[in-house]
């Protein structure tokens, strides 16, 4: 008896998320994908959609943004009849999808790798008089986080206000002992999503992976670095870490906190007033311009998406990417092998070490595809290669927080900047230039020889990769 009742109530379950994901699914590879799961594996198909498959556009968070975004000024429509130049529609399609018009005079400066980045910001937080607010996916323990604790202490007695936003399952390690000393210290500090049991299938899927910090408005940071001792120490059997950060001085930085503020009110339902006031006229000049994109799993299209989508469509010249998630949905797919087979000259700059192997071979198992249209790829052999970078025909770049991924376009709560700017451009095809030298080429004959047991575990990888 028992059995017939709980094999109907499992019937029952089955048929609900079944019509949840053809009335919700996001993309048609994706909800085949789930829908193979759950017939293939009993119970464990549901589990697994339960955890990493709902489509949560409708849930309490984008409630909860919709109302912020009502309290917040309305942007100035006519400022998008003001963009110029070769990027106008770029500019505009990144406008309509986060609201942040291409602003003018900013300092722009490069950082890369953990020890320079974090001197850098270092040196900011210890110049912050009024606020500081801090944002990351992962913040580990360790030397780094000791060091912040330290600072945080000497900035609170100064009277500056120490904002934290920190996300509850990348954050995972982050113990409730060092918790307790920064709320000890004054520090304001929320989870983004924290891991609990009640509501265990509704917070683990979608994260906040952004990594923001703004100092009193006017200076900020933003890219791939989180607050951990592996991009100092590096990670046994990984290695170092490689990473790129941007540190931006000037009115974009406001842009970035409006960000971080738009957050902080989905953790607290507090809403933060700005220190001050960017002015609304633009000096839209092609080579000192810097657009702030954000995206999330409560947006109306995937922002992060359609950038790198636009970017790679636009491109004339050359397109280069370093990012260790390359796993592009079928539209990105389509639009890197129509610029390489057009004669844009296409390179990606992958991790050959990975952090995670069945992620590896779904990154891998795209290669023939790639291979195949005259895409170069190079593996990047020191270390695991973290940079989230584009930059096309010396004139626009892209650095921030988001893999190409289908995680990071609609799952994760994302930010990049984009910036047109021919030095920055050239600084960064120096860079990737520089790596890729470095790096492996691989051949399409070589890829094509390679042992069995490697193509099975791609082949594995690439099944499971909607899933990602």
């Amino acid at each position: 008896m028992w059995t017939s009742i709980l094999f109907g109530i499992y019937i029952l379950i089955t048929l609900s998320i079944v019509i949840a994901i053809l009335l919700y699914g996001a993309r048609p590879s994706k909800s085949l994908a789930w829908l193979l799961a759950i017939f293939a594996i009993p119970v464990g198909g549901i589990i697994l959609y339960l955890l990493l498959g709902r489509n949560r556009r409708k849930n309490k968070l984008v409630q909860l943004k919709r109302n912020l975004f009502k309290r917040l000024p309305k942007p100035d429509q006519n400022q998008v009849g003001a963009f110029e130049g070769k990027y106008k529609r770029l500019m505009t399609l990144f406008y309509n999808n986060s609201h942040f018009p291409p602003i003018g005079n900013n300092k722009l400066q490069l950082l890369k790798d953990g020890k320079t980045t974090f001197d850098v910001i270092f040196n900011a937080l210890e110049q912050a008089q009024r606020e500081i607010h801090i944002q990351y996916y992962i913040f580990e323990e360790g030397e780094l986080a000791n060091a912040l604790l330290l600072l945080f202490e000497r900035k609170v007695l100064e009277g500056v206000k120490v904002r934290m936003i920190y996300d509850g399952i990348g954050s995972f390690s982050l113990s409730k002992v060092y918790l307790k000393k920064l709320v000890a210290l004054g520090v304001e500090v929320y989870p983004f999503l924290p891991f609990k049991f009640g509501r265990f299938f509704s917070s683990l899927n979608y994260r906040n992976h952004r990594k923001i910090i703004v100092v009193d408005g006017h200076t900020a940071f933003t890219g791939g670095i989180n607050i951990s001792d592996k991009y100092l120490k590096g990670e046994p059997g990984v290695g170092k870490w490689h990473d790129m950060h941007l540190k931006i001085d000037g009115p974009a930085a406001s842009h970035l906190n409006q960000v971080f503020m738009m957050d902080w009110y989905l953790v607290c339902q507090e809403l933060l007033e700005p220190l001050e006031h960017v002015d609304s006229v633009y000096k839209l000049k092609e080579d000192s311009l810097v657009q702030i994109v954000s995206g999330g799993p409560d947006d109306d299209f995937s922002a992060l998406e359609q950038t790198y989508f636009s970017i790679i469509n636009t491109a004339k010249k050359y397109v280069y990417i370093t990012n260790p998630y390359i796993i592009p949905s079928q539209a990105l797919l389509k639009a890197l092998q129509t610029a390489a087979l057009s004669g844009v000259d296409v390179r990606l700059l992958v991790s050959e070490n990975g952090d995670n192997r069945l992620v590896s071979w779904s990154v891998h198992s795209y290669f023939e595809s790639f291979l195949k249209s005259g895409i170069k790829i190079y593996l990047f052999p020191d270390g695991f290669l973290h940079s989230k970078i584009i930059v096309s025909d010396d004139a626009i770049s892209s650095i921030g927080t988001a893999n190409l991924d289908d995680r990071s376009f609609e799952q994760n709560y994302e930010v990049n900047a984009i910036v047109y700017e021919k030095e920055f451009a050239e600084l960064l095809k120096s860079d990737f230039l520089k790596d890729s030298g470095s790096g492996h080429l691989l051949t399409y004959d070589e890829y094509v020889e390679r042992p069995w047991t490697k193509k099975l575990k791609e082949g594995i990888g690439k099944i499971f990769s909607p899933l990602f």
